[in-house]
Order: structure tokens, then sequence, then C-alpha cells
């Protein structure tokens, strides 16, 4: 049977606070491996901030672009940094600054359903997406299939 085409709603599925909260353990175990002092936002698909840690030492700017880069990858279902130049700028001035083209943001994909977005900053760009590609596998998250 097909389903209803005359729906009043739909479901999204979204990443819960349990695995939000393990994302960040392993997060801030991978970051300190590497000596950055990260900041680590997890964002569902809505860009609704689930769960968030701070280094001790991490900047302050890395809290906002942290959750900028989460927020991009959820959002788009895309690693960050994929923009080209022509609107790497425009794009997030007309989005209210809340995505960024900045390396470090990685969706969260589990059996092949986009649930929310990971944003590590604090380290080189080089530094912050190497933990978040880091992180995907230790969770066991898919890899998104143009990083």
């Amino acid at each position: 049977m097909a389903p209803p085409t005359n729906r009043n709603y739909y479901e999204m599925p979204n990443i819960s606070i349990g695995k939000a909260l393990e994302i960040i353990k392993h997060a801030l175990d991978l970051s300190s491996d590497l000596n950055v002092r990260a900041s680590i936002s997890i964002v569902d698909r809505s860009m609704n901030l689930i769960a968030f840690a701070k280094a001790d030492g991490a900047t302050p700017h890395s809290t906002e672009t942290s959750r900028k880069k989460a927020n991009t990858a959820a959002s788009t279902g895309k690693v960050t940094g994929w923009m080209p130049l022509d609107i790497a700028v425009s794009l997030p001035l007309g989005a209210d600054n809340k995505i960024t083209n900045i390396g470090g943001g990685i969706p969260l994909i589990f059996d092949g359903k986009l649930v929310g977005g990971l944003g590590i900053a604090g380290g080189t760009v080089d530094q912050d997406k190497e933990i978040a590609k880091g992180i995907i596998q230790a969770i066991c998250s898919e890899i998104p299939k143009d990083s």
C-alpha cells in the first residue's frame, strides 16, 4: 500500500542526547590526544543545540565557530568547506551568520539518515577536520559521500 500523499506533518530523525554526549566524550579525548583545546558543538537537523563542551583553555571564539560548523553540516548534509568562493561569504551572511565554510563540521548520519551535525573548533582547520573525521569513525557514523 502506498503512503498517503496528503499528509499534515512529516517526521524528521534527530540525534539523541545519549549519542550526543557519547560524541562529546570522544571529541574531548581525541582533541586532547592531539593537544588541541577544542570546542565541540552537536546540533540536530534544525540546528538546535543538543550538546556542547569546551576544553579547558579553549579560545573564546571557538565556541561560536564550532556551533556554526555544526549548523552548516546539519542543515546541508555536507562536510563544511564545500562552498565555492563566490558564495562562501554571501551565503553565511544571508543565513544571519549561523553557518560557515570553515572546515571542521561534519554531518551525523546513522542508518542512512541525517540526524544532526558536529562542529569542532580550536585547532588549525586541518586539526579540526582530523578530529571531526576521527570522531565519526569512532562512533560508527557514516562518512558523507562528498568528504
